[in-house]
């Protein structure tokens, strides 16, 4: 059976999650505390960094867009990354924007400091950062409805990557309620679009000790 490496609430974990769901493969789930630096972890990762995928041949795939990039050529049907090189082009273009800007503008602000430095103990969380990831999420849920208000998805008329990326970013976010949704209508919609797939399910069920969810997190219609 091909093996997920992963840790909790990380959006990367779970765009890998999302993706191999979506290709309808089968996978266990594996935890892996990567701050203890286990050395056999470190033999399939040098990096310490998870999502890793483990195949059933034992081959290795190491981080996110890697794996994912090797789903769709390996797996081809559905594809995540559309069919021809202008809608793969713009599917590229939102799995940075949301991998990238939206994780560098909002996750590290809110996940890293509330989650992440808690668990560590690295300290108290930074209310100015808080504050700075709160306000950025606002322009991105903007652009998520400027972009739905004109298309199917996220990228065009099919779900794809770019759909996954942001979604799972924003999941985590959901998670300690600090999504806004009162900014749209149509960002929400198409967030709740895509709560409803039965690729998210699993996602949905994540529970954490002691961080508790908002009661909406796992409602599908909010």
């Amino acid at each position: 059976m091909r093996k997920l490496y992963h840790i909790w609430l990380s959006p990367t974990c779970r765009v890998a999650r999302l993706a191999l769901a979506e290709k309808k493969l089968e996978f266990d789930l594996v935890l892996e505390k990567v701050w203890e630096r286990r050395e056999g972890f470190l033999v399939l990762n040098p990096s310490g960094n998870v999502p890793i995928l483990e195949e059933s041949d034992g081959s290795i795939v190491s981080e996110c867009i890697p794996i994912c990039e090797y789903l769709d050529e390996v797996y081809q049907s559905p594809t995540l990354y559309g069919e021809d090189p202008r809608a793969r082009a713009e599917v590229r273009r939102l799995v940075a924007w949301f991998g990238e800007k939206f994780d560098t503008e909002v996750t590290r602000h809110i996940y890293g400091e509330k989650f992440v430095k808690r668990f560590l103990q690295r300290g108290e969380p930074n209310s100015t950062a808080m504050r700075a990831g709160l306000t950025n999420i606002r322009t991105h849920l903007e652009y998520i409805a400027y972009l739905v208000d004109r298309r199917s998805w996220l990228a065009g008329d099919q779900f794809s990557m770019g759909d996954i990326m942001a979604a799972a970013q924003i999941s985590v976010i959901d998670y300690f309620g600090d999504v806004p949704w009162d900014v749209s209508n149509s960002s929400k919609d198409w967030y709740a679009r895509v709560k409803s797939r039965p690729s998210f399910r699993s996602v949905l069920t994540d529970y954490i000790a002691g961080f508790p969810p908002p009661k909406h997190y796992a409602d599908l219609d909010f």
